[in-house]
């Protein structure tokens, strides 16, 4: 059965999928909050940078008085790993119409010492509050309908050990953008695709945090292989997605010094931008 196919037929809703028993952070106190990370989001070892955001985010969520993020910046320290994890949260203001707070993720080290992994700066408000004018010179991405591109049963896995995060998405690529997969990599740091949950869960605000960060790394386009890992992410949330699933489009303009950045956009299915952002990740060279 196609994936997108097998996720409409098993389709779970918001707030009773994989991904929201994944990230479901328990508050412990004011401000505290216990998690176990899940190894079904790793990437090698590493876990990923988009499911951590919405770890955070749904901290954040909880202790802020307004749930929707808006704008949320994330500096990853030290790479994260599977289990046991505390969020502390701390708000910086409130207002009528956003909130501001931040978070930083521990874990212990092998030693026993805690360190911090990723630190975040957020704005919430409510996206149902927004007035719905739009004017706007950008445009969705030119994907090819869902059944002419191509998921991770269609090729072999883009990094080794990274099929954990793959089982749980719905990622069908444009061959436009597969050139690395056929050992000819076009040159042009670009990555389409059409996005969504393996369980058939619609798009939420806090899953758009997961999105910007899921598709494989332009990098690979650019003949690059390995793990890119993220420096700095900032995501903008515009407005509350329609159900269905999401195109994404991600972009490098950019390579120097064994740093490129990401700029990102993802569409509805209302043919709505209602998440971008931009990331500097690192890269291997040689």
């Amino acid at each position: 059965m196609p994936e997108a196919a097998s996720a409409a037929a098993t389709r779970t809703s918001i707030g009773d999928s994989e991904f929201d028993r994944d990230t479901a952070v328990t508050r412990r106190a004011p401000g505290v909050y216990d998690i176990d990370l899940s190894a079904g989001w790793t990437i090698i070892n590493a876990v990923n940078g988009g499911y951590l955001l919405a770890v955070l985010g749904r901290a954040l969520a909880d202790a802020l008085p307004h749930t929707d993020p808006f704008t949320i910046s994330a500096h990853y320290l030290t790479a994260s790993r599977p289990g046991p994890a505390v969020v502390r949260t701390e708000t910086v203001r409130t207002g009528r119409t956003l909130s501001t707070g931040q978070a930083s993720l521990f874990q212990y080290d092998d030693e026993g010492n805690e360190v911090e992994r990723i630190r975040v700066l957020a704005s919430y408000g409510d996206l149902d509050a927004l007035p719905d004018d739009v004017r706007t010179s950008a445009k969705p991405p030119a994907i090819p309908p869902m059944d002419q591109c191509l998921g991770a049963a269609d090729g072999p896995t883009p990094v080794d050990g990274s099929s954990a995060i793959a089982d749980r998405l719905m990622l069908k690529l444009d061959p436009a953008t597969l050139g690395w997969a056929l050992g000819q990599p076009s040159g042009r740091g670009e990555m389409r695709a059409w996005f969504g949950l393996a369980d058939g869960r619609d798009a939420d605000p806090l899953s758009l945090l997961l999105a910007v960060d899921a598709l494989p790394p332009t990098a690979f386009e650019l003949g690059l292989k390995g793990w890119v890992p993220t420096v700095e992410l900032t995501v903008h949330v515009r407005c509350r997605p329609a159900p269905g699933p999401l195109r994404v489009s991600i972009t490098t303009r950019n390579l120097a010094g064994g740093f490129l950045e990401e700029d990102a956009e993802v569409w509805d299915s209302a043919d709505r931008l209602v998440a971008q952002s931009r990331q500097l990740a690192r890269v291997r060279l040689g």
